[in-house]
């Protein structure tokens, strides 16, 4: 049995990813570890969480004495590498956590791989999952692909680029077999609601402010989390060694245009009348080093591995809010901090 350690595998595009490889692969053990900071949250995957194909470990990747011991004692055949901050805002507020976490974890991780793979680096794989932020900012015109250069503006960013660099350089330096993929911003179900789809569906559904940075212009190309994971789970068995994917949605939105369809959306399901949930449309002080313009062409995916997103942005949205919607219990739980108590109660004592 081929045995795979997902990091980061609580998380909300880590739960997808997690979930989708124990359900269409039996034959798998999956290991999902993760630390459950503010953002990890185990209630994401009770579906799963017996499955005879799934165990979850607790553990903080910055800790490499803790990774050593674990590669050792499990033998991985595999990493998909997801664990990261992930927060924009929270990078400005605290940069170092970001480098701990998405720069020296992933160092450590790959120093465990290179150890612990030694000889054998041909038949293990090492995926590393970062985001088009490292990409910077597009003017009004053009596309990211996987030849743009590297102009991280936030300390999120940079802390991402400099880990798809230590990833690309142990391929390079040590011959590990590895993989990185690029992806726009996601939405979907179980998404913290401290990001923008989320946050906004609680507060229409709460009738509190939506806040917006600046004029709401800057402009994002938006990806179906389970559209995501599809992807990884092809580029993780198909793509040849070495191999960097951009993985984009196809859907370009202005912030407040999504959020203006999102008002709409949010009034045809709560019966209210239309703009009434629009007149909550708060505008903020603009982020510092907000960039402009995010788009993704994902041509080279789709030419060598056949992955082309299932769902067009309007229909994909309306999935996510009647999800929401659908899952009061959960947000609830999110939202007032009892979600980090699954762990203990579920977990502790096993």
């Amino acid at each position: 049995m081929k045995k795979i350690l997902i990091t980061g595998g609580a998380g909300f595009i880590g739960s997808h990813v997690v979930r989708r490889f124990v359900n269409n692969y039996p034959d798998y053990m999956i290991v999902n570890l993760d630390k459950l900071t503010y953002a990890g949250n185990l209630a994401n995957l009770t579906d799963i969480e017996d499955k005879p194909n799934y165990r979850f470990v607790k553990a903080d990747i910055t800790e490499a004495s803790v990774i050593n011991e674990l590669f050792n004692k499990e033998n991985f055949d595999a990493v998909i590498h997801l664990a990261a901050e992930s927060h924009v805002d929270r990078s400005i507020a605290d940069p170092t956590a970001f480098v701990m976490t998405n720069v020296i974890g992933t160092v450590n991780l790959l120093n465990a791989a290179r150890e612990y793979w030694k000889g054998s680096y041909d038949k293990k794989r090492f995926y590393h999952v970062s985001t088009d932020e490292v990409y910077g900012a597009l003017g009004e015109t053009g596309m990211f692909t996987e030849s743009t250069s590297y102009d991280p503006h936030s300390p999120y960013s940079a802390s991402k680029a400099a880990s798809d660099h230590f990833v690309r350089a142990y391929h390079d330096t040590y011959g590990l077999d590895i993989v990185v993929s690029n992806c726009s911003n996601n939405y979907g179900s179980h998404h913290f609601p401290e990001k923008l789809i989320p946050l906004a569906i609680n507060n229409i559904k709460n009738a509190q402010p939506v806040p917006v940075y600046g004029k709401g212009e800057n402009v994002r190309d938006w990806l179906w989390v389970e559209d995501h994971a599809r992807a990884i789970d092809v580029i993780f068995h198909q793509a040849k060694t070495g191999q960097t994917y951009n993985i984009g949605g196809h859907n370009e939105w202005k912030n407040i245009d999504l959020i203006h369809l999102l008002c709409k959306i949010m009034d045809n399901k709560l019966g209210r009348t239309e703009g009434e949930s629009a007149k909550l449309i708060t505008f903020v002080t603009d982020r510092a080093g907000h960039d402009l313009r995010y788009a993704i062409d994902s041509t080279k995916l789709q030419n060598e591995l056949n992955w082309v997103p299932s769902l067009q942005f309007e229909e994909g949205l309306e999935k996510t809010v009647e999800w929401y919607l659908e899952n009061e219990g959960w947000l609830s739980d999110v939202t007032s901090g009892n979600y980090q108590a699954y762990y203990e109660n579920q977990y502790e004592g096993r």
